[in-house]
Parts: C-alpha cells; sequence; structure tokens
C-alpha cells in the first residue's frame, strides 16, 4: 500500500499477538500510515514474528521492520533466559505479583526505539497494546508508565525541544477486558488466526494452552461464544 500524503504517519509496535493485532487495526482505521516495528529480541521462539510479518503485510503497512535486539544477553526472564515459563496456574495467582515472563524493561526499551524511528519519520504518533485490565501484572503495562513514557518522550527529543510537534504513545487497548479487545479486532476485521500468543509452543509449533497467555485468550474467546482460531497442542479448548 503507497503512503497517503495526506494521512498522518504512526509507528506501531506489532508483536504478533492478538493485542498488538488489535492495535494495528485501530491505527489503520482511525487514518494513519502504519509503520509497523517489531524485535527479534531473543524470545524462546521466532513464531509470533512470523505472526507479525504476516500481520503487517495484511494491514498494508508501509514498512515493517524487525530490529535485532538480543535481550538474552541480559536474561533474567523465562522469555529471554533458560527459566521455565508457568504453566495452568489459576487467575488469582495470575494476577498477584509479577510473573518470571516479565522482560526487565522491555516496554521501555521498545517504546525507546519507536520513538526513534518516528523522530527520524517526522511522525508524533505511537501505538502499543499494552493492557492494565486483563494482563499479567507487567509494570511496564500500567497507564502511569505510559504518561511517563510520553513526558519523557517529549523532553528527550529534538523535535520534541524545537516544537515541532508532540509525541503521543497511543494505548487504546488500556482499559478494555480481553473479551470487548477481540470484538474490536473482529469488527475491524483482524484474523485473530494469523496471531500469536503463547510463550511456550509445543512440540508441532503450536500454542501450548497452558500458559498466562494463552489461559487469558482462550478465557477470552470462550466468554464470547467463539472459536480461537488459533492452533493449540491437543484438550486446551482451542482449535487443534
Amino acid at each position: 500500500m503507497k503512503e497517503d500524503v495526506k494521512s498522518k504517519k504512526a509507528v506501531v509496535l506489532l508483536s504478533g499477538g492478538l493485542d498488538s493485532a488489535t492495535v494495528l487495526a485501530v491505527a489503520k482505521d482511525k487514518g494513519f500510515a502504519c509503520y509497523a516495528l517489531s524485535f527479534d529480541y531473543g524470545q524462546r521462539h521466532r513464531q509470533e514474528l512470523d505472526a507479525a510479518a504476516q500481520l503487517a503485510k495484511e494491514s498494508g503497512a508501509i514498512r515493517h521492520v524487525v530490529l535485532n535486539l538480543n535481550l538474552r544477553h541480559f536474561g533474567g526472564s523465562a522469555l529471554t533466559a533458560d527459566i521455565a515459563v508457568p504453566k495452568d496456574r489459576p487467575t488469582a495467582d495470575m494476577t498477584h505479583g509479577i510473573p518470571v515472563t516479565y522482560v526487565p524493561a522491555r516496554n521501555t526499551v521498545f517504546l525507546s526505539c519507536a520513538l526513534a524511528w518516528a523522530e527520524v519519520l517526522g511522525c508524533f504518533d505511537i501505538f502499543i497494546g499494552v493492557n492494565a485490565v486483563d494482563y499479567s501484572g507487567y509494570p511496564d503495562c500500567r497507564p502511569e508508565y505510559i504518561a511517563a513514557f510520553e513526558a519523557m518522550a517529549n523532553l528527550a527529543t529534538r523535535a520534541g525541544i524545537e516544537g515541532r510537534g508532540r509525541f503521543v504513545i497511543h494505548s487504546p487497548l488500556m482499559q478494555m477486558h480481553k473479551t470487548d479487545i477481540i470484538k474490536l479486532g473482529l469488527a475491524l476485521g483482524v484474523d485473530y488466526g494469523h496471531t500469536w500468543t503463547c510463550y511456550d509452543p509445543g512440540i508441532f509449533g503450536r500454542a501450548c494452552g497452558h500458559c498466562d497467555a494463552c489461559q487469558i485468550r482462550l478465557a477470552a474467546f470462550r466468554q464470547l461464544g467463539v472459536i480461537d482460531p488459533a492452533a493449540y497442542e491437543q484438550n486446551t479448548g482451542g482449535s487443534q
């Protein structure tokens, strides 16, 4: 898709997951010319990057950049080190404390890179799919954090200091339940069969259905009475 000269540009953080796919659709629906940014950060698998590439292509993103940034050099997370991913945790456990799947400062790193690209592109809008309702306790998914980063972005950039514009960090899913996110995405034409949520896929490359991310996703689809189109291992309640 060619960029409409009348369209405002936006950088959209695209992990390949359900939330980021929805945010990309929201940004496009708002008339933004979307520049998708994903990260090969040493995560446990590449399925989410494959999903991000497909979503970017399907959405007509102007450009999709996959930035290599190996956080395995630091480790400290079940997603970037040899630490077991929690499985089959009760909902009460998932909403209490910060889990080992938290990647230290990940959203700060990702948003900083998005900010750098936005400044180069001459745009002031950045979209991210963080959520403070149905989430796994990550501190960098809260509204206070997004507000603080936005304030920093306008203090730490040449474009901000010279008054060319004001950077805005859009987090349209922040206060939405997962069921409402899915309903929004379906209304905007998102194919959730092309998204990837699982932290720890099985030996056949399908979603495990048992990690926190899978459980939250599956529960939302069940509440909606809709079959999750993603491919799961057997006996998870999703498609197989």
